[in-house]
């Protein structure tokens, strides 16, 4: 009888089942592994760049003032007998047109009074000098060249001479005084506000109206610093030589529409505020208030705000970029010839609206990476998508 039909029937099984089990692991073929694809490059979007000249605007905004504004005030006490049928708050009004008259009648009483003392007082110089001419005569027909001052009247003919000047004094005072009963403006103007009128009494010193200049209109416009570098800034106004400043659109709602005036940056304030670090450019609009039917727009409103659109100076190898090319404020990914990521510090010059103007070591034809800069990071290979060239000047 063989070993295998002594062994019991579940042990054989067993140990016919494990020898089976070694067979095929033994007898299998040995597996292959299969190559792992590599991971495709990202596809990232890029515009060219195209280095250029550009002259940038700078946006601001500010409220409309006059360049000149006084406190009309009366010099002589009296009555108002007269006010001009112009004035009134809101009016334009002409340089040295009467606005109100004081009542006169005094001053020309005083007038008349000093115009007698001057006759008084040429007649008494008449008279001093014919006596000392009379005392001269007298004084050689005795023989003597030493003369006695006071016997050649000299003191006396100087006091009639002084007692003249000063007869003559008042009386210019008088003209003066009945001149200024008739308060005027020296220059054309709108009057802002009346404070006097007819029949009211005023004394030296009373305010008679608020005046400003028509000819001129002013806008501060607040700067930052880089503002500022962007454009050509008078900061030191010299009213003998300054040259015309950069050229400055100033826009404004009026009754429902949008308009627009032209003027020019003329002169900065003297020192930067303290407590914003602004810069404040002063914008001046000639002949702001002579707006009409005829030009077709208003004239200007003091008090109006407004926009100001300042044209910058030219730079160079400046690059238009979108907003979204931007990371850390002021660095930028861009591809070699590889299409490997690198990072470039640049020079963020100005935005406005969804675009930046930038500098820096940037070449033409150098594509810069437009979004996804925090999926990013130096030396990565991707794939470029572009979407349009940004030429200079877009």
């Amino acid at each position: 009888m063989s070993v295998a039909s002594r062994l019991p029937k579940p042990l054989l099984i067993l140990a016919l089942g494990g020898i089976l089990i070694a067979a095929v692991a033994t007898l299998k073929p040995a597996p292959k592994p299969a190559p792992v694809p590599a991971p495709a490059p990202p596809k990232v979007n890029v515009i060219i760049a195209a280095p250029g000249p550009q002259t940038l605007t700078v946006s601001s905004q500010g409220t409309v003032a006059p360049r000149r504004e006084i406190d009309l005030v009366a010099e002589v006490s009296g009555r108002v007998t007269a006010v001009n049928d112009r004035f009134v708050d809101g009016a334009f009004v002409l340089a040295e047109d009467p606005l109100v008259t004081i009542d006169p009648r005094d001053y020309k009483l005083a007038l008349i009074r000093a115009e007698a003392r001057v006759a008084d007082a040429e007649q008494l110089l008449a008279t001093e000098r014919g006596r000392a001419r009379q005392a001269k005569r007298e004084w050689r027909d005795l023989g003597n060249t030493d003369a006695n001052a006071l016997f050649l009247r000299k003191p006396q003919l100087a006091a009639a001479e002084a007692q003249l000047q000063s007869a003559r004094a008042d009386r210019d005072k008088a003209k003066l005084d009945l001149e200024r009963t008739r308060v005027t403006i020296p220059f054309d103007g709108r009057i802002r506000e009346t404070l006097v009128n007819l029949g009211q009494y005023v004394t030296p010193g009373a305010r008679v109206a608020s005046v400003y200049d028509t000819s001129v209109a002013e806008i501060r416009l607040p700067l930052t610093d880089r503002q500022a570098a962007l454009v050509d800034l008078p900061l030191g106004f010299q009213s003998q030589t300054q040259k015309v400043g950069p050229l400055v659109t100033i826009s404004g709602v009026i009754g429902g529409k949008r308009h627009h005036w032209q003027g020019h940056i003329t002169r900065t304030d003297a020192s930067i505020d303290t407590r914003s670090r602004l810069y404040y450019a002063v914008a001046e609009i000639s002949a702001p208030f002579s707006g009409g039917s005829e030009s077709g727009k208003p004239p200007l409103i003091v008090g109006l705000f407004v926009d100001a659109q300042i044209r910058g100076k030219e730079l160079q190898q400046v690059v238009t970029v979108p907003k979204e090319a931007l990371f850390k404020r002021n660095h930028i990914y861009t591809l070699d010839k590889h299409n490997r990521v690198r990072e470039k510090q640049i020079t963020l010059l100005h935005t406005e609206g969804g675009q930046a103007w930038i500098s820096g070591n940037i070449k033409a034809g150098e594509a810069i990476v437009v979004g996804m800069q925090s999926y990013l990071h130096e030396g990565v290979v991707v794939t470029p998508t572009t979407l349009k060239e940004m030429v200079a000047g877009s």
